[in-house]
């Protein structure tokens, strides 16, 4: 583990390659799984903010899903998670070019629609996890399997997992503190190698 401020970061963030190959997962993160996307109270407010801009992008099944059930819920775990449907599919699900599973938030906030919220905090930071404990905060990889082509596209490009995720860590936690992880980090694979 790495300690920065007042997080504990797996190694894992140093030592596995991870570049994103929606050419061959197509965006299956975004609709397996048996729960939606974690999110706060303060993303929950976001979501129905925005939603009357993303809306026409959503799938109609998403969209009568949200209208029926709101745009997250709690699950059986007792985390608030976005709606899904049909059991898996996360509700704010659009499909690009060659059926390429979308983030519609994402995608208006590109397009210049939204201003202010790009997407959910752990949609972002995916495949790091965050479990927040009353002193620190675990930051973790969630490895599975619909990311291997991931895996092997960050080893074939030599991009780690902390370096494919500089700009949604460094939202998240800030310039100081992603300056710190990519020193240790560094530091670490000097030493140890990996």
């Amino acid at each position: 583990m790495l300690q920065i401020q007042d997080t504990l970061v797996s190694l894992d963030l140093a030592e596995r390659f991870f570049c994103c190959d929606l050419s061959k997962c197509m965006g299956e993160c975004c609709i397996e799984g048996d729960a939606g996307a974690p999110i706060t109270r303060e993303e929950y407010e976001k979501l129905k903010e925005v939603l009357p801009v993303v809306s026409d992008d959503l799938t109609p099944a998403g969209r009568k899903e949200i209208e029926e059930r709101g745009v997250g819920y709690v699950d059986e775990e007792g985390d608030l998670v976005t709606t899904i449907v049909n059991g898996r599919d996360c509700a704010f699900c659009t499909y690009g070019p060659g059926g390429v599973c979308l983030c519609a938030v994402e995608k208006a906030y590109r397009e210049g629609r939204i201003k202010d919220f790009r997407k959910p905090a752990s949609c972002a930071l995916y495949p790091v996890r965050l479990t927040r404990y009353p002193s620190f905060t675990a930051v973790n990889y969630h490895r599975w399997k619909v990311c291997r082509a991931a895996e092997v596209l960050g080893r074939k490009e030599g991009i780690r997992l902390y370096q494919f995720l500089e700009g949604p860590l460094t939202e998240y936690f800030g310039k100081e503190w992603y300056d710190e992880l990519k020193l240790a980090c560094e530091a670490y694979l000097d030493e140890y190698g990996g």
